[in-house]
């Protein structure tokens, strides 16, 4: 059984989707189902609440990827990117031992399933431009903003480039 419930923030709702055991997806939308909730998305929304408050750096919930084995691959390193730290496409396509496939990480990221958890949002291009989010540019900006500690002065964040 699928269980959902839903986390308001500064930056928009957060749709939390869980079985009995894991975190299936986490995804930013516009508006609200009906809540389904079970102990562990409610276990969800309370540690990304204190995220978004800047009292949580890491997520305990038990999360699943669900994706191809390369996409995998690029979860398993994204998650260990450390709070407020950003890094490259290609910095990322070497942790999983594929240099040249910065592009094929790119889309991989892309399609992330467990936004904020497993924090996509900490890659930027080579050139330290935040080049792309699913969610839109402006949330990463926020979200790399509120990791480094200036939500009121987002001008020391990467730059977005159009």
């Amino acid at each position: 059984m699928k269980h959902r419930a839903y986390c308001d923030s500064a930056i928009g709702i957060l749709e939390i989707i869980a079985d009995d055991k894991f975190i299936l997806a986490i995804d930013f939308v516009k508006t609200r189902k009906a809540n389904n909730h079970n102990a562990l998305t409610k276990r969800c929304v309370v540690e990304l609440k204190k995220y978004f408050l800047g009292k949580r750096k890491s997520f305990l919930v038990p999360y699943k990827f669900s994706g191809s084995e390369f996409q995998n691959k690029v979860y398993t390193a994204l998650a260990k990117i450390p709070y407020g730290a950003v890094i490259s496409y290609g910095d990322l396509a070497k942790m999983i031992a594929k240099p040249k496939a910065a592009r094929a990480v790119g889309q991989a990221v892309n399609k992330n399933k467990i936004a904020i958890i497993v924090p996509c949002h900490r890659v930027v291009g080579s050139d330290a431009n935040l080049v792309a989010y699913a969610s839109g540019l402006w949330r990463k900006k926020r979200l790399l903003a509120l990791e480094n500690g200036v939500l009121t002065n987002i001008k020391n964040c990467p730059k977005i480039r159009s």
